[in-house]
Protein backbone atom coordinates (compact mmCIF):
# COMPACT_ATOMS: atom_id res chain seq x y z
CA UNK A 1 0.00 0.00 0.00
CA UNK A 2 1.46 3.77 -0.92
CA UNK A 3 0.21 7.11 0.78
CA UNK A 4 1.01 9.93 -1.78
CA UNK A 5 0.90 14.11 -0.21
CA UNK A 6 0.57 16.15 -2.55
CA UNK A 7 0.99 19.58 -1.21
CA UNK A 8 0.77 23.49 -3.02
CA UNK A 9 2.57 26.20 -0.53
CA UNK A 10 2.57 29.83 -1.57
CA UNK A 11 5.71 31.41 0.04
CA UNK A 12 5.95 35.57 0.48
CA UNK A 13 9.37 36.54 -0.38
CA UNK A 14 11.92 34.19 1.14
CA UNK A 15 15.32 32.34 0.96
CA UNK A 16 14.05 28.96 2.53
CA UNK A 17 17.06 26.44 1.15
CA UNK A 18 20.40 28.47 -0.10
CA UNK A 19 22.92 26.88 -2.35
CA UNK A 20 26.91 27.53 -1.72
CA UNK A 21 26.63 31.26 -2.75
CA UNK A 22 23.50 31.62 -0.53
CA UNK A 23 21.35 32.00 -3.07
CA UNK A 24 17.91 30.52 -3.15
CA UNK A 25 18.15 26.77 -4.82
CA UNK A 26 16.56 26.77 -8.32
CA UNK A 27 16.17 24.45 -11.41
CA UNK A 28 14.99 24.66 -15.15
CA UNK A 29 11.78 22.50 -15.57
CA UNK A 30 9.48 23.03 -18.38
CA UNK A 31 12.32 24.98 -20.24
CA UNK A 32 12.89 27.69 -17.33
CA UNK A 33 13.79 28.42 -14.13
CA UNK A 34 11.90 27.35 -11.10
CA UNK A 35 12.39 28.41 -7.34
CA UNK A 36 13.45 24.54 -5.55
CA UNK A 37 13.51 23.50 -2.22
CA UNK A 38 15.78 20.41 -1.65
CA UNK A 39 14.01 17.26 -0.22
CA UNK A 40 16.88 17.06 2.08
CA UNK A 41 16.02 19.87 3.23
CA UNK A 42 12.02 19.00 3.62
CA UNK A 43 12.95 15.84 5.49
CA UNK A 44 14.78 17.41 8.09
CA UNK A 45 12.24 19.79 8.44
CA UNK A 46 9.54 17.40 8.77
CA UNK A 47 11.28 14.81 11.07
CA UNK A 48 12.25 18.28 13.73
CA UNK A 49 9.23 19.35 13.38
CA UNK A 50 7.11 19.48 16.66
CA UNK A 51 4.31 17.80 15.40
CA UNK A 52 6.53 14.91 13.97
CA UNK A 53 7.27 14.13 17.82
CA UNK A 54 4.14 15.35 19.40
CA UNK A 55 2.44 12.60 17.46
CA UNK A 56 4.53 9.42 18.10
CA UNK A 57 4.36 11.16 22.06
CA UNK A 58 0.63 10.91 21.99
CA UNK A 59 -1.41 7.52 23.07
CA UNK A 60 -0.47 4.35 24.09
CA UNK A 61 2.44 4.41 22.50
CA UNK A 62 4.84 6.86 23.88
CA UNK A 63 7.10 4.61 25.08
CA UNK A 64 7.59 2.94 21.65
CA UNK A 65 7.56 5.44 19.74
CA UNK A 66 10.95 7.27 19.35
CA UNK A 67 12.92 9.98 16.86
CA UNK A 68 16.83 8.77 15.63
CA UNK A 69 19.72 11.38 16.63
CA UNK A 70 22.02 12.37 13.49
CA UNK A 71 25.47 13.17 15.44
CA UNK A 72 28.96 13.00 15.38
CA UNK A 73 28.91 12.81 19.01
CA UNK A 74 28.42 9.23 19.94
CA UNK A 75 31.05 9.69 22.52
CA UNK A 76 29.94 12.28 24.65
CA UNK A 77 26.43 10.67 24.40
CA UNK A 78 27.91 7.51 25.42
CA UNK A 79 29.79 9.25 28.38
CA UNK A 80 26.65 11.07 29.65
CA UNK A 81 24.67 8.13 29.68
CA UNK A 82 27.36 6.21 32.15
CA UNK A 83 27.59 9.34 33.69
CA UNK A 84 31.39 9.46 33.33
CA UNK A 85 32.30 12.78 32.58
CA UNK A 86 34.98 13.88 34.92
CA UNK A 87 36.54 10.10 33.95
CA UNK A 88 36.79 9.86 30.43
CA UNK A 89 37.03 13.30 29.49
CA UNK A 90 40.21 15.03 27.95
CA UNK A 91 41.99 15.00 31.90
CA UNK A 92 44.19 18.23 30.49
CA UNK A 93 44.62 20.57 27.50
CA UNK A 94 48.20 20.85 25.88
CA UNK A 95 49.21 23.37 23.09
CA UNK A 96 47.35 22.82 19.38
CA UNK A 97 50.52 21.18 18.20
CA UNK A 98 50.34 18.49 20.61
CA UNK A 99 48.21 15.96 20.84
CA UNK A 100 45.16 15.75 23.74
CA UNK A 101 46.19 13.57 26.68
CA UNK A 102 43.36 11.53 26.88
CA UNK A 103 42.44 8.75 30.20
CA UNK A 104 42.50 4.97 29.46
CA UNK A 105 39.48 4.46 29.50
CA UNK A 106 38.89 7.27 27.04
CA UNK A 107 41.30 5.29 24.56
CA UNK A 108 39.35 2.42 25.49
CA UNK A 109 36.75 3.85 24.48
CA UNK A 110 37.60 4.96 21.12
CA UNK A 111 38.79 1.42 20.25
CA UNK A 112 35.14 0.12 21.43
CA UNK A 113 33.35 2.33 18.96
CA UNK A 114 35.58 2.17 15.96
CA UNK A 115 35.24 -1.57 16.53
CA UNK A 116 31.68 -1.27 17.24
CA UNK A 117 30.55 1.36 14.49
CA UNK A 118 33.21 0.81 11.61
CA UNK A 119 34.23 4.56 12.22
CA UNK A 120 37.25 6.10 14.22
CA UNK A 121 37.33 8.79 17.06
CA UNK A 122 39.08 12.46 15.92
CA UNK A 123 41.15 14.40 18.74
CA UNK A 124 37.91 16.37 18.98
CA UNK A 125 35.99 13.27 20.43
CA UNK A 126 33.86 13.29 17.23
CA UNK A 127 33.49 10.59 15.06
CA UNK A 128 34.57 10.70 10.89
CA UNK A 129 31.30 9.56 9.90
CA UNK A 130 27.72 11.44 10.35
CA UNK A 131 25.65 8.74 11.30
CA UNK A 132 21.68 8.43 12.54
CA UNK A 133 21.16 6.45 15.52
CA UNK A 134 18.17 5.18 17.20
CA UNK A 135 18.28 6.10 21.38
CA UNK A 136 17.84 2.58 21.96
CA UNK A 137 21.56 1.77 19.61
CA UNK A 138 22.94 4.53 22.20
CA UNK A 139 21.94 2.68 24.92
CA UNK A 140 22.91 -0.79 23.99
CA UNK A 141 26.33 0.88 23.11
CA UNK A 142 26.78 2.64 26.38
CA UNK A 143 25.56 -0.88 28.24
CA UNK A 144 28.06 -3.03 26.29
CA UNK A 145 30.83 -0.82 27.26
CA UNK A 146 30.49 -0.16 30.49
CA UNK A 147 31.22 -4.34 30.28
CA UNK A 148 34.57 -3.54 28.93
CA UNK A 149 34.84 -0.46 32.50
CA UNK A 150 34.63 -3.63 34.33
CA UNK A 151 36.82 -5.88 32.88
CA UNK A 152 34.48 -8.49 31.92
CA UNK A 153 35.45 -7.79 28.22
CA UNK A 154 37.71 -6.02 25.93
CA UNK A 155 36.80 -3.70 23.55
CA UNK A 156 36.92 -5.22 20.48
CA UNK A 157 34.96 -8.16 21.72
CA UNK A 158 32.42 -5.79 23.46
CA UNK A 159 31.92 -4.57 20.27
CA UNK A 160 30.80 -7.77 18.33
CA UNK A 161 27.37 -8.44 20.75
CA UNK A 162 26.42 -4.86 18.66
CA UNK A 163 24.20 -5.12 16.50
CA UNK A 164 22.22 -2.23 15.39
CA UNK A 165 18.90 -2.47 15.12
CA UNK A 166 16.46 0.46 14.89
CA UNK A 167 13.03 1.45 15.35
CA UNK A 168 13.48 5.02 15.50
CA UNK A 169 9.90 6.76 13.05
CA UNK A 170 12.05 8.66 11.10
CA UNK A 171 15.04 6.41 10.31
CA UNK A 172 12.09 3.98 9.35
CA UNK A 173 10.27 6.52 6.87
CA UNK A 174 13.72 7.68 5.38
CA UNK A 175 16.17 5.44 5.67
CA UNK A 176 19.84 4.97 6.95
CA UNK A 177 23.23 4.30 4.59
CA UNK A 178 26.57 3.43 6.26
CA UNK A 179 28.50 2.56 3.69
CA UNK A 180 31.48 1.21 5.92
CA UNK A 181 29.14 -0.72 8.35
CA UNK A 182 26.44 -2.06 5.77
CA UNK A 183 24.41 -3.34 9.24
CA UNK A 184 23.29 -0.31 9.91
CA UNK A 185 21.67 0.11 6.32
CA UNK A 186 17.85 0.85 6.23
CA UNK A 187 15.65 0.64 2.93
CA UNK A 188 13.76 3.77 3.20
CA UNK A 189 10.13 3.49 3.18
CA UNK A 190 9.51 7.59 1.84
CA UNK A 191 10.62 9.09 -1.25
CA UNK A 192 10.70 12.72 -1.09
CA UNK A 193 10.56 14.84 -4.17
CA UNK A 194 12.36 18.15 -4.89
CA UNK A 195 9.82 20.83 -4.20
CA UNK A 196 9.52 22.93 -7.14
CA UNK A 197 7.53 25.93 -8.32
CA UNK A 198 4.46 26.44 -10.13
CA UNK A 199 5.49 29.49 -11.73
CA UNK A 200 8.87 30.67 -12.90
CA UNK A 201 10.75 32.74 -11.27
CA UNK A 202 13.13 35.45 -11.25
CA UNK A 203 15.77 35.96 -8.50
CA UNK A 204 15.91 39.14 -6.68
CA UNK A 205 18.15 40.99 -4.59
CA UNK A 206 17.87 42.60 -1.15
CA UNK A 207 20.04 45.12 -0.83
CA UNK A 208 20.68 46.16 2.79
CA UNK A 209 22.74 48.35 5.13
CA UNK A 210 23.68 47.97 9.04
CA UNK A 211 24.45 51.34 11.61
CA UNK A 212 27.02 51.70 13.49
CA UNK A 213 25.15 53.51 16.77
CA UNK A 214 28.35 54.57 18.06
CA UNK A 215 29.95 56.15 15.20
CA UNK A 216 28.57 59.01 15.54
CA UNK A 217 29.50 59.89 18.56
CA UNK A 218 33.08 58.58 18.19
CA UNK A 219 33.62 59.02 14.69
CA UNK A 220 35.40 62.62 12.98
CA UNK A 221 33.94 61.46 9.64
CA UNK A 222 29.75 61.50 9.06
CA UNK A 223 27.71 58.62 10.53
CA UNK A 224 27.18 56.43 7.80
CA UNK A 225 26.38 52.73 7.29
CA UNK A 226 28.56 49.87 9.22
CA UNK A 227 28.44 47.30 6.59
CA UNK A 228 26.27 47.12 3.18
CA UNK A 229 25.90 43.57 1.90
CA UNK A 230 23.03 41.71 -0.20
CA UNK A 231 20.73 39.18 -0.18
CA UNK A 232 19.04 37.47 -3.25
CA UNK A 233 15.53 35.94 -1.94
CA UNK A 234 12.01 34.93 -4.66
CA UNK A 235 8.88 33.97 -4.23
CA UNK A 236 7.03 31.12 -5.88
CA UNK A 237 4.21 28.49 -4.97
CA UNK A 238 5.82 25.34 -4.46
CA UNK A 239 4.05 21.88 -5.38
CA UNK A 240 5.54 18.93 -2.72
CA UNK A 241 5.02 15.49 -3.78
CA UNK A 242 6.12 12.91 -1.16
CA UNK A 243 5.38 8.81 -1.37
CA UNK A 244 5.56 5.98 1.97
CA UNK A 245 5.35 2.48 1.15
CA UNK A 246 3.35 1.49 4.11
CA UNK A 247 4.32 -2.21 3.68
CA UNK A 248 7.84 -1.19 3.78
CA UNK A 249 7.57 1.23 6.79
CA UNK A 250 6.14 -1.95 8.56
CA UNK A 251 9.17 -4.19 7.45
CA UNK A 252 11.40 -1.54 9.29
CA UNK A 253 9.37 -1.48 12.81
CA UNK A 254 9.65 -4.45 12.94
CA UNK A 255 6.19 -5.54 12.11
CA UNK A 256 4.57 -2.83 14.83
CA UNK A 257 0.87 -2.55 12.74
CA UNK A 258 0.56 0.35 15.36
CA UNK A 259 3.33 1.85 15.51
CA UNK A 260 3.75 2.13 11.54
CA UNK A 261 0.19 3.88 12.04
CA UNK A 262 1.34 6.43 14.26
CA UNK A 263 4.73 6.85 12.35
CA UNK A 264 2.19 7.74 9.27
CA UNK A 265 -0.19 10.41 11.24
CA UNK A 266 3.20 11.81 12.29
CA UNK A 267 4.66 12.14 8.96
CA UNK A 268 1.25 13.67 7.72
CA UNK A 269 0.61 16.34 10.17
CA UNK A 270 4.31 17.09 10.47
CA UNK A 271 4.68 17.31 6.19
CA UNK A 272 1.56 19.80 6.44
CA UNK A 273 3.57 21.84 9.35
CA UNK A 274 7.04 21.73 8.12
CA UNK A 275 8.44 25.10 6.80
CA UNK A 276 12.49 25.17 6.27
CA UNK A 277 14.42 27.57 8.58
CA UNK A 278 16.38 29.63 6.24
CA UNK A 279 16.41 33.25 6.20
CA UNK A 280 13.63 32.83 8.47
CA UNK A 281 14.16 35.59 11.07
CA UNK A 282 15.35 38.05 7.99
CA UNK A 283 11.87 36.77 6.02
CA UNK A 284 9.60 35.32 8.78
CA UNK A 285 7.89 33.61 5.51
CA UNK A 286 5.10 31.11 7.98
CA UNK A 287 3.39 30.59 4.99
CA UNK A 288 0.80 27.57 5.56
CA UNK A 289 0.06 25.01 2.61
CA UNK A 290 -3.10 26.47 0.53
CA UNK A 291 -4.36 22.93 -0.98
CA UNK A 292 -3.34 19.62 0.64
CA UNK A 293 -4.24 16.04 -1.13
CA UNK A 294 -3.50 12.62 0.58
CA UNK A 295 -3.83 9.43 -1.57
CA UNK A 296 -4.16 6.12 -0.85
CA UNK A 297 -2.98 3.33 -3.34
CA UNK A 298 -3.96 -0.24 -3.32
CA UNK A 299 -2.06 -1.33 -6.14
CA UNK A 300 -1.54 1.43 -9.03
CA UNK A 301 1.49 3.10 -9.00
CA UNK A 302 2.48 6.89 -7.69
CA UNK A 303 1.85 9.36 -9.43
CA UNK A 304 3.95 12.65 -9.37
CA UNK A 305 1.42 15.44 -10.56
CA UNK A 306 4.81 17.37 -11.22
CA UNK A 307 3.71 17.75 -14.95
CA UNK A 308 0.76 19.35 -14.43
CA UNK A 309 2.76 22.46 -14.21
CA UNK A 310 5.31 21.82 -16.53
CA UNK A 311 4.52 25.04 -18.70
CA UNK A 312 4.43 27.44 -16.01
CA UNK A 313 1.42 28.60 -14.07
CA UNK A 314 0.86 32.39 -14.35
CA UNK A 315 -0.78 34.57 -11.66
CA UNK A 316 -3.60 35.51 -14.27
CA UNK A 317 -7.37 36.92 -12.58
CA UNK A 318 -7.27 34.67 -9.94
CA UNK A 319 -3.46 34.54 -8.37
CA UNK A 320 -1.03 31.93 -8.36
CA UNK A 321 -2.53 29.73 -5.88
CA UNK A 322 -6.10 29.44 -7.14
CA UNK A 323 -4.59 28.76 -11.01
CA UNK A 324 -2.07 25.92 -9.15
CA UNK A 325 -4.82 24.27 -8.22
CA UNK A 326 -7.39 24.32 -11.01
CA UNK A 327 -4.11 23.01 -13.04
CA UNK A 328 -3.55 20.15 -10.28
CA UNK A 329 -7.46 19.47 -10.66
CA UNK A 330 -7.35 18.88 -14.46
CA UNK A 331 -4.57 17.22 -14.58
CA UNK A 332 -5.78 14.46 -12.16
CA UNK A 333 -8.61 14.04 -14.37
CA UNK A 334 -6.29 13.98 -17.07
CA UNK A 335 -4.30 10.75 -15.66
CA UNK A 336 -7.76 9.10 -13.82
CA UNK A 337 -9.13 9.64 -17.48
CA UNK A 338 -5.89 7.28 -19.40
CA UNK A 339 -4.99 5.18 -16.69
CA UNK A 340 -8.08 4.71 -14.65
CA UNK A 341 -8.19 5.10 -10.29
CA UNK A 342 -9.01 1.24 -10.00
CA UNK A 343 -6.36 1.32 -7.46
CA UNK A 344 -6.81 4.51 -5.39
CA UNK A 345 -8.53 3.29 -2.07
CA UNK A 346 -9.09 6.97 -0.71
CA UNK A 347 -7.96 10.51 -1.60
CA UNK A 348 -8.80 13.18 0.34
CA UNK A 349 -8.15 17.20 0.06
CA UNK A 350 -8.74 20.37 1.71
CA UNK A 351 -8.09 23.89 1.17
CA UNK A 352 -8.39 27.47 2.33
CA UNK A 353 -9.44 28.45 -1.23
CA UNK A 354 -12.74 28.98 -2.84
CA UNK A 355 -11.97 26.91 -5.95
CA UNK A 356 -14.08 25.19 -8.46
CA UNK A 357 -13.13 21.30 -8.23
CA UNK A 358 -14.31 19.90 -11.39
CA UNK A 359 -12.38 16.68 -11.18
CA UNK A 360 -11.85 16.03 -7.11
CA UNK A 361 -14.83 17.67 -5.55
CA UNK A 362 -15.98 14.44 -4.06
CA UNK A 363 -12.76 14.32 -2.44
CA UNK A 364 -12.64 18.02 -0.35
CA UNK A 365 -13.00 17.68 3.89
CA UNK A 366 -12.92 20.69 5.60
CA UNK A 367 -9.44 20.12 6.98
CA UNK A 368 -6.33 18.40 8.43
CA UNK A 369 -8.15 16.59 11.22
CA UNK A 370 -10.41 15.23 8.97
CA UNK A 371 -7.62 14.34 6.03
CA UNK A 372 -5.49 12.80 8.71
CA UNK A 373 -8.39 10.72 10.54
CA UNK A 374 -9.46 9.35 6.92
CA UNK A 375 -6.29 8.35 5.67
CA UNK A 376 -5.45 6.86 9.17
CA UNK A 377 -8.32 5.08 8.69
CA UNK A 378 -8.02 3.44 4.91
CA UNK A 379 -4.88 1.95 6.08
Amino acid sequence: MKIELHILQNFAPSNLNRDDTNAPKDCEFGGVRRARVSSQCLKRAIRTNEAFSDALKSGDLEQGASVGKRTRLLKDQIIAILGLQEDLKDVQKTSDKEKTAKTENSKKLDDFIKAAVKTAVDEGDATKMLIHYDDAEIKMLANLFSKVLSGEKKPEEAAKEFKPKSKASDIALFGRMVAENTDFNVDAACQVAHAISTNKVSMEMDYFTAIDDLKKDFASEDAGAGMIGTVEFNSACFYRYSVVDTNQLKTNLDGDNELSKKTVRAFIESSIAAIPTGKQNSMAAQNPPSFVMAVVKDSCAPWSLANAFEKPVGPGQNGLVVSSIERFDDYWGRLVSVYSDDGVKTAVLFTTENVDLKNLASSRVSGKKELVEKIIGAI
